[in-house]
């Protein structure tokens, strides 16, 4: 899904212009890649990539997040709402986050049992 939502073609290009989001499922295991920013401006793309995460029957869903090059506090808030949300034996596996989202999580949500961070 591109910032607007949408599904992403496979591109030789392998970031989003500035200030743009693309989600892509991930192949190999459930859950999704992100490139480029979560902000304002793409948060309806991520918030509806979360969406579909929550809905999946997988027990536990990876975001890989190698990626990403700026995250909100908004952005962090809505993956940590999502988490909370799961059913009990759910998780989010975090594949490599940003600094940024790993601090933002220590300090408003330090103890989600349904979120997994995963560093390199």
């Amino acid at each position: 899904m591109d910032s607007a939502g949408q599904a992403d073609a496979p591109s030789a290009s392998p970031a989003p212009p500035a200030g743009a989001l693309r989600v892509r499922p991930l192949t190999g295991r459930p859950g999704w890649q992100a490139v480029g920013e979560i902000s304002l401006i793409t948060r309806p793309a991520w918030e509806q990539t979360l969406h579909h995460l929550a809905l999946s029957d997988e027990e536990a869903c990876h975001l890989e997040l190698s990626a990403v090059t700026f995250v909100d506090v908004a952005g962090v808030s809505a993956l940590a709402v999502t988490a909370q949300g799961l059913p009990q034996g759910r998780r989010i596996v975090l594949e490599e986050p940003p600094a940024t989202l790993r601090r933002l999580l220590d300090m408003f949500w330090p103890a989600l049992p349904t979120l997994e961070v995963m560093a390199r």
